[in-house]
C-alpha cells in the first residue's frame, strides 16, 4: 500500500498451538505474503510501463514466468489489466501486449476544503470524467456531514461508461487523520473532532473508502500524475487558506509518529514566535498563507494610511496588484517569499527531497513566487532545492485519492 505495509507479530501464533502447527500457519502466511507482493508487483510494472509481454514482465520483475502468468491471469480475471490487441516481435514468434484497464474502474473522490467542498469521479487511470463543487459550511459539524453525503451521492448517480465499475469513494480531509480507522481528528473549518468518517461513509454507500489528510493525498497526486511523476521522495506545499504539507518517501506517505509531518504551517517565521500558542492556524499560516497574506496586506495599508474596503484585499487581489506594480502589494509579497523561503529551506536541509511541488490557490501566482524564493535560497541549503509549480492544481488532492482507493480493492503491499 502506498501508506505503507506493517509487518507486525500475528497474534494467532500462539504459545498453546503445537510446534509443527505453528510451522505450517507461518509457511502459509509467508507465502500468502509472497503471492500478494508478486501480484503487485505485476501490476504496478503494468500500470507504470505497460503494454509489456508476460515475458518481459517476468524479466524485469525476476520471477518465473508461470508465475507470472497465473497473476495475469486474476489480474485480467478482476478486469484490472487487459490485451491491447497488438503485439511486439523479439527474434521470434509475436508476444501478445498486457496494459492497465484503469478506465474500466471509476471512484469518486472529495477534497473538502476549508471554502468548498470538490468532488470527482475519475478513472484509475487518472482521468476525471465528472466533477462538482458546493460551498463548505464552514464550522457547522452536522451540515458539514450532510453536505458530503450530498456531493457523494450526486456523483454516484452520474452516468459511467459502459462496462465500467464503480469501485469505492477517496477523501482529503484538511485534518491530521488516523488512516488506517479512518477517524478524523480535527478538522478546525469543519468543524470535526474524532469524526469515524470512513466507518460512516462505508455503512452509508456500500463501498470502500479511504479518508487521509488532504495535502498527503495531493503529494501522491503530484507523485502519480503530475509535477514530481515517478520521483524517489516528493514534498508538496500547498498554499491555500492555510499552509499544509505531504510527505512522500519512495511513493509512501510518510506521517510522522504523531501524524503530523509535513504541517509546514507550524513552521516558525522567526525567533519572535517563540513562546507563544497555536491552537488553531499556525505561526507560518498567520502570514504566509491566503488569509495570512489577505491579513498582512490590511495591515500595511492601515499603517500607510490608505482607504480599503472591508474585508481587504484577497490574497489573488494582492498577487494581481504586485503585478500591476502597486508598491504596497510588492512589500507584502517580498514578505511572503521571505517567509516561504524559511519553509522551503527548511524543507530542504532536513529532508533533501528530490522535487518540492508548490501547490494550493496561492500557488496560481507561482510565476512571482517560485524564482525569487531560489534566488534567496542560492547557497544556503548543500543542494539547490527543486522547486517546481503543481501541474494538477486543485485537482491534486482527488487524483491523490484513486491511488489509495486502488492499493485496497487490488489489495496492494509493498516493502
Amino acid at each position: 500500500m502506498h501508506g505503507g505495509f506493517p509487518l507486525q507479530t500475528n497474534p494467532n501464533f500462539s504459545n498453546d498451538i503445537p510446534l509443527v502447527r505453528r510451522a505450517e500457519l507461518k509457511h502459509s502466511a509467508t507465502a500468502s505474503l509472497m503471492r500478494k507482493l508478486n501480484r503487485s508487483a505485476v501490476l504496478d510494472l503494468i500500470r507504470q510501463d505497460g503494454p509489456l509481454a508476460r515475458s518481459e514482465i517476468a524479466r524485469r520483475l525476476e520471477i518465473s514466468l508461470p508465475t507470472v502468468m497465473r497473476n495475469v491471469d486474476d489480474l485480467l480475471a478482476e478486469g484490472l489489466v487487459r490485451w491491447t490487441g497488438g503485439s511486439e516481435v523479439n527474434g521470434g514468434r509475436p508476444r501478445s501486449l498486457l496494459e492497465f484497464n484503469g478506465d474500466g474502474h471509476a471512484v469518486v473522490s472529495l477534497d473538502l476544503g476549508g471554502t468548498k467542498m470538490y468532488g470527482t469521479v475519475t478513472t484509475l487511470s487518472g482521468k476525471v470524467q465528472q466533477e462538482a463543487t458546493i460551498r463548505t459550511c464552514t464550522g457547522e459539524p452536522e451540515k458539514c456531514l450532510e453536505q458530503v453525503y450530498k456531493l457523494i451521492e450526486d456523483l454516484l448517480c452520474r452516468p459511467l461508461f459502459p462496462g465500467q465499475v464503480m469501485r469505492g469513494i477517496g477523501v482529503g480531509v484538511p485534518s491530521t487523520t488516523l488512516t488506517d480507522d479512518g477517524v478524523v481528528a480535527w478538522a478546525p473549518s469543519l468543524g470535526w473532532r474524532d469524526v469515524p468518517l470512513k466507518e460512516i461513509l462505508t455503512q452509508r454507500f456500500g463501498l470502500p473508502v479511504i479518508t487521509e489528510n488532504d495535502v498527503n493525498l495531493a503529494a501522491l497526486g503530484e507523485y502519480g500524475f503530475g509535477a514530481a511523476k515517478g520521483a524517489s521522495s516528493v514534498v508538496c506545499i500547498a498554499i491555500g487558506t492555510g499552509i499544509g504539507g505531504g510527505i512522500l518517501i519512495d511513493g509512501k506517505i510518510y506521517r510522522g509518529f504523531t501524524r503530523s509531518a509535513g504541517e509546514v504551517g507550524h513552521v516558525l517565521p522567526s525567533a519572535s514566535y517563540l513562546g507563544q500558542r497555536y491552537d488553531v492556524y499556525g505561526a507560518m499560516e498567520i502570514v504566509a498563507s491566503g488569509i495570512g497574506i489577505a491579513q498582512e496586506a490590511c495591515k500595511l495599508l492601515e499603517k500607510q494610511g490608505q482607504p480599503f474596503s472591508p474585508p481587504g484585499p484577497s490574497a489573488e487581489a494582492v498577487f494581481n496588484a504586485a503585478r500591476a506594480g502597486e508598491d504596497w502589494a510588492r512589500q507584502v509579497v517580498d514578505q511572503t517569499i521571505d517567509h516561504l523561503s524559511l519553509a522551503v529551506g527548511a524543507v530542504s536541509a532536513i529532508l533533501d527531497p528530490e522535487v518540492i511541488v508548490l501547490g494550493g490557490g496561492v500557488a496560481r501566482s507561482a510565476d512571482l513566487l517560485i524564482g525569487p524564493v531560489l534566488q534567496r535560497l542560492e547557497g544556503v541549503n548543500p543542494g539547490r532545492p527543486n522547486l517546481v509549480p503543481s501541474k494538477l492544481g486543485s485537482q491534486a488532492t482527488v487524483l491523490g485519492a484513486i491511488l489509495l482507493v486502488q492499493d485496497i480493492i487490488t489489495e496492494h503491499i509493498s516493502f
